[in-house]
């Protein structure tokens, strides 16, 4: 059975895109049923270049990428999510959208801040090294992630585990 994740930042256009390019690639190359989705609570409709460029850098295919809203996983139809997973900066005061969760019970919930790539200085060669490293660290979760034995985990065992991820 397939455990689908949810990556939520308030514009969808960057770290949780990031988080679901990384996330779905990891998945496929190691062979884990895990199936990565995005989205935001204010979608800017757009897609940030540089998150583009950091994923396709890494030989991540973006077609069908788009920035969409949360509202896609609340209705019927939608996938059954196991994991959310807020990824925007809380220690910059940002504001996170919050999910109260789809058609098919409660999933767990845990948040992973990352500061905003599209704030680096230094222009695009600025912009560029913040996105690559932004991409990197998502990766480095997504692999702990996809290393936990997702099936046979209990809910308070995944609660903590994801939560303990989110503090490396």
């Amino acid at each position: 059975m397939t455990t689908h994740v949810l990556i939520l930042c308030t514009h969808n256009s960057a770290r949780s895109v990031l988080s679901e390019g990384m996330l779905n690639h990891l998945a496929a190359r190691l062979g884990k049923d895990v199936r990565a989705h995005s989205a935001g609570s204010a979608p800017s409709g757009r897609i940030n270049p540089f998150a583009i460029e950091a994923l396709r850098n890494a030989g991540i295919d973006t077609d069908g990428y788009r920035s969409k809203s949360w509202d896609e996983f609340s209705r019927d139809g939608a996938p059954p999510l196991a994991i959310v997973i807020t990824v925007c900066d809380s220690a910059a005061a940002e504001q996170c959208p919050v999910f109260f969760g789809g058609t098919g019970g409660p999933p767990v919930k845990v948040h992973w801040g990352y500061p905003d790539p599209s704030n680096a200085e230094g222009g695009d060669d600025g912009k560029r090294r913040a996105f690559e490293l932004t991409r990197q660290a998502i990766g480095y979760r997504m692999l702990q992630l996809l290393a936990l034995p997702l099936q046979t985990m209990d809910r308070t065992a995944l609660q903590a585990a994801l939560a303990e991820i989110g503090r490396s």
